[in-house]
């Protein structure tokens, strides 16, 4: 069986070949941007604009994630396998794949260890943490048409890492109901490292030599 990750490549044809399917994943991801905008919105006036992207995390992985899959449309109904490659989209969809898996599982470690102050609300608790989880089974969808590179996957880290330098260092975490400590700041920084890992083990190779 032709799989890639951890999802069967039966499921991503059928996401990702069908252009109502893949249509709708797209406008769900664009919705989704929106929302999460919202949660950001109150505290970006303080930010740098040129910040934003950074510092709103999760609308920033959606956003990745949209741009990844609108990449398919122009081969909506060829198969997977004849989709065409190169070195920039490489590094799209790698670094999308790495932002997806990383804040779906920060979110979910960040609420945990805030759990007395966001459980048991219906949507700032269980709410998020079913729609971050979300995130990492999206990307699941990835390797089914994508490539990676030596560089891309350098790339992501430095950004990755850079962020969490950006969060941590000068103050411009996500929103919390709570200050961050040392546990969070770590987790982080591990996420970060095992995000890439992961994405360096789902990614099939564009090319031995590609950089």
């Amino acid at each position: 069986m032709d799989k890639r990750g951890p999802l069967p490549r039966t499921y991503a044809r059928y996401y990702l070949e069908n252009a109502p399917s893949l249509v709708w994943l797209v406008v769900a991801n664009a919705v989704a941007v929106l929302v999460g905008v919202r949660y950001y919105v109150e505290t970006m006036p303080g930010v740098s604009t040129f910040l934003w992207p950074l510092y709103a995390d999760s609308p920033t992985a959606l956003a990745l994630m949209t741009l990844s899959l609108v990449t398919l449309w122009p081969f909506l109904g060829d198969s997977l396998d004849d989709v065409p490659m190169n070195r920039p989209l490489a590094y799209l969809h790698t670094i999308a794949l790495v932002w997806l898996v990383k804040m779906g599982v920060w979110t979910v470690v960040a609420l945990n260890l805030g759990f007395d102050v966001y459980f048991p609300a219906l949507w700032a608790y269980f709410g998020i943490i079913v729609t971050h989880v979300g995130f990492v089974a999206e990307g699941a969808l990835v390797p089914h048409y994508a490539r990676t590179t030596r560089g891309a996957l350098a790339t992501a880290l430095v950004l990755a890492l850079g962020n969490d330098l950006l969060d941590y260092g000068f103050g411009y975490y996500p929103p919390l109901r709570y200050d961050p400590g040392p546990a969070l700041v770590v987790a982080t920084v591990a996420l970060s490292v095992c995000s890439v890992a992961l994405a360096s083990r789902w990614l099939p190779r564009l090319d031995e030599n590609s950089v």
